[in-house]
């Protein structure tokens, strides 16, 4: 009896394990094609030494086709890495009596190159917020902040060395639009 007792799982066990086998194998080999091109692909980024490139962005602010307004951020980035730039305040707004969440106000640029089969791509995020003007806020009778937000971005193809609008957007509340503008240069 307890040899049965052992016999008959160790059988089970023992054909599962032989069903299995075939799709392990069917599996790996899958993966063996796979992995020459991938490592292929992994040699040649290997080989090639990274590059860094000096980002220069421009938030422009047009109004009646002109510029009124541009505020210029610089970033230096390493081919196929990332990097970002953050500048404002962090204001405290009641949500409940005597709870407080914290807003940031202000602007916030992501920027990452990468570079693929011979080609630059940029990939861009700016998200610019402030606080409503004095004169809209007196229409209302409710005294909690209305925060503006102007997000933008994308990703492109990039010529280096030449400046490039990746979007622009129109202010809902007035005549004016806000476009980001980029150039990409390498750092010798």
């Amino acid at each position: 009896m307890f040899k049965r007792d052992i016999f008959l799982p160790a059988v089970i066990l023992g054909l599962a394990t032989l069903s299995g086998a075939p799709h392990a194998s069917a599996q790996q080999a899958d993966a063996a094609k796979a992995a020459p091109a991938d490592s292929a692909m992994r040699s040649q980024a290997a080989e090639k030494p990274a590059e860094q490139f000096r980002v220069d962005l421009a938030i422009n602010e047009m109004e009646d086709g002109k510029k009124t307004n541009s505020r210029q951020y610089s970033i230096n980035l390493v081919s196929n890495e990332g990097n970002e730039i953050n500048i404002g305040t962090r204001v405290p707004v009641e949500t409940k009596e005597s709870e407080f969440q914290y807003l940031d106000v202000g602007t916030s640029i992501m920027v990452r190159l990468n570079e693929f089969r011979g080609q630059t791509e940029l990939n861009a995020r700016a998200t610019i917020s402030s606080f409503a003007t004095t004169d809209s806020l007196q229409e209302r009778q409710d005294m909690r902040p209305i925060l503006r937000q102007i997000k933008m971005g994308g990703t492109v193809l990039l010529p280096v060395a030449k400046p490039l609008v990746i979007g622009s957007a129109d202010d809902p509340n007035s005549r004016r639009e806000f476009q980001l503008e980029v150039t990409v240069t390498k750092v010798r």
